[in-house]
């Protein structure tokens, strides 16, 4: 294990660790932590494609229900998780299971559309995930999802401050030290939110900040050719795509 994997797998774990010890209220009803129950897809994903010296960090929210928390890769939507990434290793069932939202790994049939646009994508851009990674680096600010009573999925903008911010702390941790490690370029939010974050963590005194649209089905701007938009802002960063 080189250098690098030892440090953003410790990373990780402490991350894992400092959240998992937090609690939250309703109308949050289950809180998922794939670091934990898909430690091992997610921790591949670190070995096989975290290296330093990157052209951007791009820096999602939390996991999707049927994205991160079925495969523990960031927007890991199960297909392209593993047939574009290369990454399919047993996820276990958490003890606190939503029974309108199971955790099946990689044996899950819902495509989440988020992670669906970000890898194809990537594919169709870079077609090899080794041509990807050689540039860029997915990571979530925050590990955990949040889904109410009815499976509604509640995003950490949403919780109360007194639940929020002890949340925030440690992955605002987390991100900082991910950056130290990899050294990108850029920090590069999928979304104003995760901007925001950035900003809050770094300021004017680590990399260059910049963000790009989510890829969500809820934004109807997305919903317009996510793809190309995104590229004329990665254009207006200076980032020259293949």
């Amino acid at each position: 294990m080189s250098s690098v994997t030892r440090k953003v797998v410790s990373i990780s774990r402490s991350l894992s660790d400092a959240v998992d010890s937090l609690t939250f209220s309703s109308p949050v009803h289950t809180v998922y932590n794939p670091l934990v129950h898909a430690r091992r897809s997610h921790e591949a994903y670190l070995r096989r494609y975290a290296r330093p010296g990157i052209e951007g960090l791009l820096l999602g929210m939390n996991p999707g229900p049927w994205g991160m928390v079925q495969t523990g890769v960031p927007f890991g939507e199960v297909q392209l998780t593993r047939e574009f990434l290369g990454i399919d290793e047993p996820v276990e069932v958490p003890a606190n299971e939503h029974p309108r939202r199971p955790v099946q790994g990689f044996a899950c049939t819902r495509r989440e559309v988020s992670g669906r646009r970000l890898w194809t994508w990537a594919e169709d851009r870079f077609k090899t995930p080794e041509a990807f990674f050689a540039r860029f680096f997915v990571w979530n600010h925050c590990p955990l999802a949040f889904l109410e009573e009815g499976g509604r999925n509640r995003t950490p903008d949403k919780l109360p401050a007194n639940e929020r911010l002890p949340l925030l702390a440690p992955c605002d941790e987390a991100l900082a030290k991910m950056v130290e490690v990899l050294q990108p370029r850029m920090v590069i939010g999928v979304g104003g939110y995760a901007l925001k974050r950035a900003r809050e963590v770094f300021g004017d005194d680590g990399p260059e900040l910049a963000s790009i649209l989510h890829p969500s089905p809820a934004s109807p701007a997305a919903n317009r050719g996510w793809a190309p938009q995104i590229e004329m802002q990665f254009e207006s960063m200076g980032i020259t795509l293949p």
